[in-house]
């Protein structure tokens, strides 16, 4: 593949802020010129840039391969919820489709169309569907991966994209094979289905291919977290940030990934708020732009799956009432932030004294320590900070309710 040159790729790097060392010397630049007024709109552009990452992720395969059953499952969907990929239905058309998440609608899974008749030609298909839009795609197929699977994928290779191959309703197979045999060993029928996948797929030209084998229906087991590992890991630092985000809370691991990322937007969330432009807060000494201090708890909540709908949409999946989901998450982080919630949590928030080394541990750039102890910026993030970390050990008891065996 073509591209810059290393001078070039490490002047544009992304670092672990998801800032590019660019703008991180344009914040301090700035910052030095002009202070907190003129970092304020560089901060604000950058929370908005990363709100709109878009991430575009193609699922190909053929009829009944289990693409919308898999599309709907990385969205933590059932069939049945609004906006849910339709399932069991004939394909009737030859034009990608595309799925939002329902939370971070710039994440979206493309459906599309199987590769068709033996005529099939794979520049012809990837033209067609659009090939430059996808991030990487995703070869879905509830048997064997034939030639017209292969050729997809040397040519998405050829053309510099990632493809992955998912071998589908493994759970349905083993289940089959359980029942005509006496003696079942399931590690070691994987194991088979695996290798005989891998030797089609090298037969057709595709040497030592990786093939997960899933059950959307069953996301805990399986392959299923190895290859949203593997998606995790092939994505860039802010791709990457978008695809942990847009993760349906099935795990305890997946929770703390996500308490992570939105850690590193405490500062910038902080200094919007706390910055010029804060006004009073009639019952804390606090001086904060409060829309903003309620939307980025907004935005906690719903990348934590602790919004409402989501965890309505959580207990339809798992079975378990919706109360006892509810119940696991702190009662004043349920339901709609006010500014009332807002003052309740000031109210609990000690005297400020978070030191430069607390900033730094929460990766704040460039201007994180040049903030008085005394400031709104150093309140606010000291509330935020508090409203994440209760967040995220609600979603932590959430997962084990809804999860639990």
């Amino acid at each position: 593949m073509g591209g810059s040159s290393s001078s070039q790729q490490a002047a544009q790097s992304e670092t672990p802020t998801f800032f590019t060392q660019e703008e991180l010397n344009k914040l301090k630049s700035e910052f030095e010129t002009g202070g907190v007024e003129k970092v304020q709109p560089l901060l604000k552009k950058k929370v908005i840039g990363l709100k709109n990452t878009e991430l575009n992720i193609a699922v190909t395969g053929d009829t009944g391969a289990g693409k919308s059953t898999f599309i709907n499952a990385m969205r933590g969907l059932c069939s049945e919820d609004e906006g849910a990929a339709a399932v069991g239905t004939t394909e009737t058309t030859m034009e990608p489709t595309g799925y939002s998440h329902p939370n971070l609608p710039n994440v979206r899974y493309w459906d599309l169309p199987g590769t068709g008749s033996p005529r099939f030609t794979a520049g012809s298909y990837l033209r067609k569907m659009q090939f430059q839009k996808y991030d990487f795609f995703i070869i879905v197929s509830a048997c064997r991966f034939r030639e017209n699977d292969a050729n997809l994928a040397k040519e998405i290779k050829r053309l510099g994209k990632k493809f992955y191959f998912v071998r589908s309703k493994i759970d349905a197979d083993l289940y089959c094979m359980q029942r005509e045999r006496k003696e079942f060993d399931e590690v070691a029928e994987m194991e088979k289905i695996r290798s005989d996948c891998v030797s089609g797929l090298g037969k057709a030209g595709i040497p030592n291919p990786t093939v997960f084998l899933i059950s959307s229906f069953e996301p805990d087991r399986y392959d299923f977290n190895r290859l949203k590992e593997a998606l995790e890991g092939d994505l860039t630092n802010v791709k990457k940030r978008a695809f942990i985000l847009a993760l349906p809370i099935e795990s305890v691991e997946i929770v703390q990934k996500k308490n992570e990322i939105l850690k590193k937007d405490i500062w910038m969330f902080a200094t919007l708020s706390g910055g010029v432009g804060a006004i009073p807060i009639p019952g804390l000494s606090l001086a904060c732009d409060i829309g903003v201090l309620i939307g980025a708890i907004i935005h906690f909540q719903k990348c934590l799956g602790l919004d409402d709908a989501s965890l309505h949409r959580l207990a339809n999946r798992t079975g378990k009432p919706v109360e006892e989901l509810k119940a696991a998450v702190k009662p004043h982080l349920l339901g709609e932030i006010t500014p009332d919630i807002i003052v309740r949590i000031g109210w609990g928030t000690a005297v400020v004294t978070v030191s430069a080394l607390e900033l730094a541990l929460d990766i704040v750039p460039v201007i994180g320590s040049i903030f008085g102890a005394g400031s709104s910026f150093l309140m606010t993030f000291k509330i935020l900070r508090d409203v994440l970390k209760d967040l995220t050990e609600s979603a932590e008891r959430v997962v084990r309710v809804a999860f639990e065996t």
